[in-house]
């Protein structure tokens, strides 16, 4: 129970008995009738959520039974039903490691200062040998490239997000702000612009732990990016090929083309656990398609990356299917 409610709970029992005193003058049923109310008042002081709690309950004015996962945080919502369609946060929303999720953010700066058009492949990259040194890395995710290659500006954005590049995303960090220094800046200045408060990025891959946020922040975000094209269609495709780069490059994100999921980004390290950034679409009452997102972060943490990933995409999916059973249910007027 929460201490600062004590002494209220203490003052209640202490009406309590003033009201069965006096009430005995007043016959049998009025002072039941009054005991009662008082005890609901109490009760009522013992149940409700403490401020910070980490149930939010816009999801229960819907009636929604949302299945959040057990453990770590997350945040879901379905665009274009106002206030309605805010499902809230599960879990704390303290800061923790996003891992890989933190690729989001770097393609959100490299599409805003290189943005594409539909179907444009936008300037070309030369692979630099860092890049190139990195890529038979056997501690993090990498792509296989050669110094001297050149690629297009999506063909780059398809190699760090579609398999997970990192020595690519340090690659479009350089390439773009001259040092990855700078270029992490730029995502923080990015960040506060979105108003993601309880983030801080410390790289452009997500490697280190130290790139902290929380699923409430990272969910601003993907609300934020999924209006560019470029990166919807990116994040779309379960896979790609890129000439120089050996064999079908598949996407990380496993639920790509079922529970309607289009999207977004995956992650997974021993201090993160599995993270999940995910966009799917549904219709709802009406058959108009709505576009749902969410974040799940901090699974199996601290535990085996394998778990944690498997953790974040099981727990996701079963989030996504029941936004979308309860978003089949809204229709104008109700939402």
């Amino acid at each position: 129970m929460d201490p600062d409610r004590v002494p209220r709970v203490r003052d209640m029992r202490v009406r309590v008995l003033r009201a069965t005193t006096s009430s005995r003058a007043r016959g049998p049923l009025l002072c039941i009738g009054t005991v009662a109310l008082i005890i609901a008042v109490i009760l009522g002081a013992w149940v409700r959520p403490a401020p910070g709690t980490t149930d939010t309950p816009a999801a229960k004015s819907h009636a929604l039974s949302v299945a959040w996962p057990s453990q770590g945080q997350a945040s879901a919502l379905v665009e274009g039903l106002g206030d309605s369609g805010d499902l809230g946060n599960k879990g704390p929303q303290e800061p923790v490691p996003i891992a890989s999720i933190t690729k989001v953010m770097t393609a959100y700066v490299i599409l805003r200062d290189h943005p594409l058009r539909a179907g444009q492949r936008g300037p070309g990259i030369t692979i630099d040998r860092t890049a190139a040194d990195e890529s038979f890395s056997g501690v993090e995710s990498s792509v296989p490239v050669r110094e001297g290659q050149r690629l297009s500006e999506r063909q780059v954005l398809e190699l760090m997000l579609i398999p997970s590049g990192n020595n690519i995303a340090r690659m479009l960090a350089r390439w773009d702000a001259g040092s990855q220094e700078a270029f992490v800046r730029k995502m923080n200045r990015a960040a506060r612009d979105l108003g993601m408060r309880h983030t801080v990025y410390t790289g452009a891959s997500g490697l280190e732990e130290t790139t902290v946020s929380t699923s409430s922040d990272q969910l601003k975000l993907a609300r934020r990016v999924m209006r560019d094209a470029t990166f919807r269609s990116i994040v779309a495709k379960p896979s790609t090929t890129v000439p120089g780069v050996p064999g079908t490059i598949r996407n990380t994100n496993t639920l790509l083309g079922t529970a309607g999921v289009i999207g977004l980004k995956t992650g997974s390290s021993t201090p993160a656990g599995g993270a999940l950034m995910w966009a799917a679409t549904a219709p709802d009452g009406n058959g108009n398609d709505r576009l749902i997102l969410g974040v799940v972060l901090h699974q199996h943490a601290d535990t085996n990356p394998r778990q944690g990933s498997q953790a974040a995409l099981s727990n996701s999916r079963a989030l996504i299917e029941a936004v979308r059973e309860w978003l089949s249910t809204i229709t104008s007027g109700t939402g």
